[in-house]
């Protein structure tokens, strides 16, 4: 629903006649509903669902003060820059992105023990090390890149379709990375 219904919204709101700029930020507060729902159930501070929020917010007052709709549409690029910065900026810590996030996955595969033992390679496996970065930086650089075709195609495409095929893009671009992830992760003995 967070996805598919700012754009249903969006390309409603513009059949029905609405303006592109009234129709991208009423589209994209659809999403607001189900964001606040989540961190009210959850009973639970969300920082990211907080941050998305922030720039619907900010991304609705910048294209309110230029009046250029195209600002709204980068705004989702603006989310995936930062986030492909920040997984390339855990490169530099003790334990990067593909090994924080991966965690759930691997207590839900093979129990706190055996996540355990997953973790302790880290530790003991200079090989894990090097292909747990490598897996990282992929995921930053793909973020990254995402982000610069995102904001080419908000100012290259016309503007009812840059929504629609933004989305599709980065639909392709996820699918693509977690088939990449999930063979590399395969073929490399990271799996749990």
């Amino acid at each position: 629903l967070e996805v598919a219904l700012p754009l249903a919204g969006y390309y409603g709101l513009r059949a029905a006649g609405v303006s592109p700029w009234l129709a991208l930020t009423v589209g994209s507060l659809l999403a607001a509903p189900w964001i606040v729902y989540a961190a009210v159930r959850d009973r639970r501070f969300d920082v990211t669902a907080a941050f998305t929020l922030s720039l619907m917010l900010v991304g609705g007052l910048m294209s309110l003060v230029t009046g250029d709709p195209r600002v709204l549409l980068v705004r989702d690029s603006w989310l995936g820059a930062l986030l492909g910065l920040w997984i390339l900026g855990s490169l530099a810590t003790q334990r990067p992105f593909i090994m924080v996030s991966s965690r759930a996955v691997v207590v839900a595969k093979v129990g706190e023990a055996g996540a355990k033992a997953w973790e302790d390679r880290w530790n003991q496996e200079a090989d894990f090390r090097r292909h747990v970065r490598i897996l990282t930086a992929v995921w930053g650089v793909v973020f990254l890149g995402d982000a610069a075709v995102r904001v080419a195609l908000a100012y290259a495409l016309p503007i009812d379709a840059a929504p629609g095929v933004s989305m599709a893009q980065w639909l392709v671009v996820l699918g693509c990375l977690l088939c990449f992830h999930t063979l590399y992760v395969s073929r490399t003995g990271l799996k749990a």
